[in-house]
């Protein structure tokens, strides 16, 4: 157990984890993350598209999904072990804090939501309260605890496992899923930050991101904890 867990910094946690995560490969896409060798062009689909069609500019990881990181993300995700969305809300805070570059004009941080009742938690929404305490000066455009901008009310077919068709049927539903709970007027023109736990093919956040885009967001950013490594 760290010693610091309680009374350690968001930004200690991330410079922890800077060291003890397996990190953003320095030759990575500037839009996907993903690693690719010096000179290569990325060979995911999504980073080739005009940003009208691929809907966010850029996503950002925090670590690569390996290792300690990937065990306990599956911790949180699928056995409810709710003491790692503190964790992971504090490495979230670490990073905006670390990167004030890539925070700069964010109007709004928002979660990719779970639907509501999702059992055994809502992760997504687990983190994102935690990190909303862990900004202690609320220096970061976080939402309040339980007063989420974007929801789900409703389940729609996960995307786990499946074939990318598969998991792109599932990621419009679930973009069409979704509501914004605040004021019309606060989408408009703004920039967005959307936070996800995983990074694998970028089909979600693509829909998610071009469904905030039609509600009249300017730009849609995206962070994540952890940047799934493509084998090809």
């Amino acid at each position: 157990m760290c010693a610091y867990v309680v009374t350690g910094t968001a930004r200690l946690c991330s410079d922890c984890a800077g060291r003890t995560l397996q990190p953003v490969s320095d030759s990575h896409c500037s839009v996907c993350s993903q690693a690719v060798a010096p000179g290569r062009p990325c060979g995911n689909r999504l980073c080739a598209l005009p940003v009208s069609q691929r809907g966010f500019s850029r996503v950002d990881a925090v670590a690569v999904y390996s290792g300690a990181l990937r065990d306990k993300i599956h911790r949180l995700k699928y056995d409810g072990a709710h003491g790692w969305a503190m964790i992971f809300g504090r490495l979230l805070v670490g990073w905006m804090e670390s990167h004030p570059e890539q925070m700069e004009g964010v109007d709004h941080v928002v979660g990719n939501p779970t639907a509501a009742g999702r059992q055994p938690i809502q992760h997504i929404e687990a983190i994102m309260n935690a990190a909303y305490t862990e900004d202690v000066t609320h220096a970061l455009p976080l939402s309040p605890p339980d007063a989420h901008r974007l929801i789900k009310e409703t389940e729609t077919p996960r995307s786990a496992n499946k074939s990318l068709d598969d998991k792109r049927t599932a990621a419009a539903a679930h973009a069409a899923a979704l509501t914004w709970t605040g004021d019309t007027g606060d989408i408009k023109g703004a920039t967005i930050l959307l936070v996800d736990d995983v990074f694998t093919s970028g089909s979600q956040l693509q829909h998610v991101a071009l469904r905030l885009r039609a509600s009249g967001a300017a730009e849609v950013r995206g962070l994540v904890l952890a940047r799934v490594p493509w084998s090809g």
